[in-house]
């Protein structure tokens, strides 16, 4: 698997992979124009992934903050398929080492909706910690509203997993 910056030609295969059935329930797409923002302004990082043999495309990454002064990091967006081969738990340990040791980030954060079971526990399990919920914070296509919880890493807390084995070397 690789990251390589999105392209504004690459926007139809975002676009496409935002708005497929599998993934709609878990992100808010996008307008183009915002992509096309993202892909251009610099406080923001857009990435394609590529996977398997071919490094066929598999997804894309979203990164903004990336010049916050607070150095605050936030994963805006990941949205993946296959499902179920691995490849987001790839990514979140790129991104991790990404934010920490490139980006000089403090604190790397993101938001996920609470009904996203499997991204909660992928979250978790590479040492994010919960700090909070956005009670019905997003509503959704039929009417009802769902909450979003905030989760966060620490570099500190990065640097201890790190230490102890739990993240990719350098």
């Amino acid at each position: 698997m690789r990251l390589r910056p999105t392209m504004l030609s690459d926007l139809e295969f975002v676009i496409g992979v935002e708005q497929d059935a599998q993934n709609r329930p878990f992100i808010t797409p996008w307008e183009r124009t915002q992509h096309e923002g993202a892909v251009r302004f610099p406080d923001f990082r857009h990435f394609i992934v590529e996977a398997g043999p071919d490094f066929a495309s598999a997804g894309f990454i979203i990164l903004q903050g990336c010049r916050n002064p607070h150095h605050s990091v936030e994963l805006k967006r990941i949205v993946l398929q296959p499902k179920g081969q691995g490849l987001g738990r790839d990514c979140v340990r790129l991104l991790k080492r990404m934010a920490f040791r490139d980006l000089k980030a403090h604190r790397f954060w993101l938001d996920v909706k609470s009904a996203n079971i499997r991204a909660l526990a992928l979250y978790a399990s590479e040492g994010f910690v919960e700090e909070g919920r956005l009670r019905e914070s997003v509503r959704l296509d039929d009417g009802r509203w769902e909450s979003l919880i905030v989760m966060s890493l620490l570099d500190r807390e990065f640097d201890a997993r790190r230490d102890a084995g739990a993240e990719l070397s350098e």
